[in-house]
């Protein structure tokens, strides 16, 4: 595990920084980053078994890692498992809410049971860790948190579900970050775009296929975005560079935001 050229070695040193949906895609290269940089780290995701994965690649490599379950949809065991996170390393320092999930559908399609799941997962899973880590920064004297949402600017056809719950993050985004600035607390936001990574095998052949070989020609900079693009915009905003930064959103999506589809209407 080698920290970035981008960055200095040292970059996080003894920072404690949170990740949920740490096992896998974006949320093990944000992890991993991290602790290249020199973060202690914990990680959270519900799927054990690719979490254990996830730490033993990290400690191999000389992070120190935190691993545990975490349902970020319920309340309670996210109290449960932010306090056992505190309890080994004392605080935290970052939070990313990278946790989240979808499925592609028209949105008649959708019912009410998948509207729910998305909903839980994307919005409510991000406010209840929020609210568990911010409480507990708002004690210490302030700390980062960081959202990872979605390209739904211009609306998501396809995605209605999970355009309304990132677009909701992105306004607590901002109501976090003016109410909590008092104490010392900065919320920002990243936007990936379409992002090569691990997350794309959860979709259908032909949305895969169609990603790989149509999206591009939607994107201005014509590709994908890499997990590291991602990864660097989190280090940015958890390191000294972000420390007057708060309410953002930064987009890393090669342009789309301002221009091209997502999903054909």
């Amino acid at each position: 595990m080698k920290a970035s050229a981008i960055f200095r070695a040292d970059l996080l040193a003894d920072k404690v920084v949170v990740v949920t949906g740490g096992g896998s895609g974006l949320g093990l290269a944000i992890a991993t980053e991290c602790a290249a940089l020199g973060a202690r780290v914990a990680i959270g995701a519900r799927k054990l078994e690719r979490l254990e994965q996830a730490a033993a690649g990290l400690e191999a490599e000389g992070a120190e890692v935190f691993h545990a379950a975490l349902d970020i949809r319920d309340d309670a065991a996210v109290e449960a498992w932010v306090e056992a996170v505190v309890e080994r390393f004392g605080r935290i320092d970052v939070l990313v809410n990278n946790a989240g999930g979808q499925f592609p559908s028209p949105a008649m399609a959708i019912r009410a049971k998948g509207w729910r799941a998305v909903i839980d997962t994307n919005l409510n899973g991000t406010w209840y860790m929020s609210r568990a880590v911010g409480e507990r920064m708002a004690k210490a004297g302030g700390g980062r948190i960081i959202n990872i949402v979605a390209n739904m600017w211009r609306g998501f056809p396809g995605m209605a579900h999970t355009g309304a719950a990132r677009a909701g993050v992105v306004n607590l985004t901002k109501t976090l970050a003016l109410e909590w600035a008092k104490e010392g607390i900065l919320v920002n936001a990243v936007a990936p775009g379409v992002i090569r990574s691990s997350g794309l095998d959860t979709y259908p052949d032909y949305v895969r296929e169609s990603i790989e070989t149509e999206v591009p020609k939607h994107i201005p900079l014509k590709r994908l975005g890499k997990e590291d693009d991602v990864a660097w915009a989190v280090a940015y905003l958890a390191g000294p560079a972000g420390d007057y930064i708060t309410g953002e959103t930064i987009c890393v999506d090669g342009g789309q935001a301002h221009w091209g589809m997502v999903f054909a209407i």
